[in-house]
């Protein structure tokens, strides 16, 4: 595919990367990169292995790097700092931002799971 974005910006604000890509552009919310993280701890090592991510709601880009000149690696505040996010991929999550999005909801729901974070308290006597 070869996509190379000609502007990233992330939005502290909206916690949203907004990136172009030859006049196409797509505003890609933490929430949403974190739970489709191209990293083998979301992934998985091979087909079938994917871990469902929940309760990420509010989580929130705290660095962006450099991977070369093809990627960015995200650090997210909940300690997630392994995916590697070629340009690519990017572009791939733009296009199909919506779909993803509701089979990732859909997931959620079938595994009785959901996007907020655990704040239940556990008592211990």
């Amino acid at each position: 595919m070869n996509k190379i974005p000609t502007k990233i910006q992330l939005h502290k604000q909206s916690q949203q990367l907004e990136l172009h890509f030859d006049g196409e552009q797509f505003l890609l919310p933490a929430e949403f990169l974190r739970v489709h993280s191209p990293s083998a701890e979301v992934k998985g090592h091979g087909p079938g292995q994917a871990v469902l991510q929940y309760g990420k709601k509010d989580v929130a880009i705290s660095k962006i790097e450099r991977a070369g000149n093809y990627a960015l690696k995200l650090i997210f505040d909940d300690g997630h700092d392994s995916g590697i996010y070629t340009w690519d991929y990017f572009y791939e999550l733009g296009k199909n931002q919506e779909k993803m999005w509701r089979e990732y909801l859909e997931n959620l729901h079938n595994a009785g799971k959901n996007r907020e974070k655990d704040t239940s308290i556990v008592k211990f006597v």
